[in-house]
């Protein structure tokens, strides 16, 4: 299998197996994927919240840009780093290679 190298114009969206759901019991959102439960912090629930497949990686960076306020690049660059983490795990798909 090969790895699905993600890039600021790529549209991702999580993968069919992967569900961002809100406990409302444990008062926390959970990232429910085969065989395991994440318990992603605030601003990774954001980003996902952010992956409909249709916005880009640089979008979402230039949305969570305008929120929060971090040296130039910094945001895009977790961003990227996060998404691409998740893309190698089969978390997420990318919409424009699918």
């Amino acid at each position: 299998m090969s790895r699905a190298v993600l890039i600021p114009d790529s549209r991702v969206s999580l993968a069919r197996h992967a569900r961002l759901r809100f406990d409302g019991l444990r008062g926390r959102w959970m990232l429910l994927v085969p065989e395991k439960v994440m318990t992603p912090d605030d601003i990774c629930v954001e980003i996902l919240q952010l992956c409909d497949g249709q916005a880009s990686i640089a979008s979402i960076a230039a949305t969570l840009e305008a929120k929060y306020v971090a040296p130039p690049g910094v945001i895009a660059r977790e961003v990227l780093d996060l998404l691409q983490d998740l893309s190698d795990r089969g978390f997420l798909t990318d919409r424009q290679v699918a």
